[in-house]
């Protein structure tokens, strides 16, 4: 299909939105045709119009998802746009199940809709057909809402997750402690093909280094002195579901060879076992920490990284996402019966606080934080003077903008490293710390600066004073996506 003189059909009930994608596209050479309504949009179809639709979920006549599933078996070439302002996974994931071509939510950058719309009319066609006996997919019709926020930061986490969820992918997660890598690895297990089998989870770090291939692939009576039955492993436990390999960067050596023979030959053997066992799971590891500096140090293999990090997601820090804050909090406090706490609401200026507040503890923080406020506190209304004698003794992030003097920023470091030091029982964490607090605060500094510039390497540059050339560099070795355009106010 090309784009030249194609034919595009909107559907949204919204007709400033109609407005401005039929002005927009128009612009391009398109052929345009607009409606507020499914019914509209279902006869256009039916009567053979269009190359593309792009269609609202919400309308006044019937839900735009589902209609999917009658597009496709009319038209199964026919590919279709689904915009919402329901931004959640479980809409990214129906749209994807039911065979949008892509999903965008609102509000949506119009640059992006536009490379969007390129791409689907050059698309390959042969979309397969559906037919009026298949089941629909099993997804819930009640939204549990297995991932919270908004942002455009998780915006993009749901496309990807609803891309995945048809596959058997290895996926690799990373992201600090407490930003939600057990309930993404939880999600993909739930919503996709798996999702009648077990989820299993084992923590690398929460066991002893001599126990952790017994605790993964089983062992067998007399294996080793204490041996006294056969024990499954968590591979063996996990067949025909998801097996979630949680802190992987903590993993042995010797524990790796033998998850790299998994991961090469489908197929294991128990300790003290001789018999092959056939693998059949999906893996989803999951890690705080930089594995490619743990490679550098000889610490993690090569070879087991590239075969783990065939799909990398990174979860964004709540700072990086705080206006998510109050769709967490209200969710966290929804909760809390559950424990026989009470609901508590949270005023206009505790929430803003919130907001300010540089969550080093990031999503377990803020949920820990909610039940401290419903057991402590008798009001109903929770105000900015809980808030503040809750985090006393933290840094906030208002400290490092409205006073950026290099004491106070050196404040918040030291802060930061204590809270770090002390999460090990030890007091020292792991070889190579230098390199990752350094690897910590560029990349926040180089994003938010291409975000300030909106994507411009050239202005970032000046900001950051910094050659072009060492920018890019910096981009390429932190991993940093650059989006340029500027975001709609639909």
């Amino acid at each position: 299909m090309t784009d030249q003189r194609a034919s595009i059909l909107v559907a949204d009930d919204d007709r400033a939105i109609r407005t401005v994608l039929n002005q927009a596209l128009a612009r391009l050479g398109y052929d345009v045709k607009s409606t507020g309504t499914a019914a509209g949009l279902w006869q256009w179809v039916e009567e053979g119009e269009g190359d593309l639709v792009i269609t609202d979920v919400v309308m006044p006549d019937e839900n735009g998802l589902d209609m999917l599933p009658r597009i496709r078996r009319a038209r199964p070439d026919l590919r279709v746009i689904v915009m919402s302002a329901q931004n959640t996974l479980l809409t990214a994931v129906k749209a994807s199940e039911r065979g949008a071509f892509e999903y965008l939510p609102k509000p949506f950058d119009l640059n992006e809709l536009i490379a969007t719309v390129r791409k689907a009319l050059s698309a390959p066609t042969a979309a397969p057909v559906v037919t009026a006996d298949q089941a629909e997919p099993a997804l819930p019709t009640e939204e549990p809402l297995p991932l919270i926020g908004r942002s455009p930061a998780m915006q993009d986490i749901y496309r990807v997750l609803a891309r995945l969820m048809g596959t058997d992918l290895t996926v690799m997660i990373t992201g600090e402690s407490g930003t939600g890598k057990e309930l993404v690895a939880r999600a993909l297990h739930n919503y996709g093909k798996r999702r009648d089998g077990p989820f299993v989870a084992i923590n690398m770090a929460a066991i002893p280094r001599e126990l952790i291939e017994s605790e993964l692939f089983g062992h067998e009576k007399g294996a080793f002195t204490g041996a006294t039955v056969r024990a499954t492993g968590r591979f063996e436990q996990a067949q025909g579901g998801t097996l979630f390999l949680d802190e992987i960067g903590d993993m042995p050596l010797e524990a790796q060879t033998r998850l790299l023979r998994v991961l090469q030959e489908g197929e294991y053997t128990t300790v003290g076992g001789r018999l092959p066992i056939r693998a059949d799971v999906r893996i989803v590891a999951a890690t705080h920490r930089d594995l490619r500096q743990l490679i550098r140090q000889g610490l993690f293999r090569e070879d087991l990284f590239y075969r783990l990090n065939v799909v990398p997601i990174r979860l964004p820090a709540l700072r990086e996402r705080v206006e998510d804050v109050p769709d967490l909090a209200r969710h966290f406090f929804l909760q809390l019966p559950q424990e026989g706490l009470p609901i508590k609401h949270l005023d206009p200026g505790a929430l803003a606080r919130l907001q300010r507040y540089a969550w080093p503890g990031n999503v377990r923080e803020l949920e820990n934080l909610c039940r401290r406020l419903s057991a402590l506190y008798a009001e109903e209304t929770i105000g900015e003077e809980a808030i503040d004698a809750e985090l006393a003794d933290t840094v906030e992030r208002e400290t490092l903008s409205g006073d950026s003097s290099p004491d106070n920023l050196s404040s918040a470091v030291e802060h930061h490293l204590t809270l770090y030091f002390s999460a090990h029982q030890d007091g020292l964490p792991a070889p190579g710390l230098y390199d990752r607090i350094l690897r910590e605060v560029e990349r926040p500094l180089v994003t938010l600066c291409l975000n300030a510039t909106r994507g411009n390497q050239i202005k970032a540059a000046e900001v950051l004073g910094l050659n072009r050339n060492t920018l890019r560099k910096k981009i390429r070795e932190l991993d940093i996506p650059v989006i340029r355009g500027v975001r709609s106010d639909l």
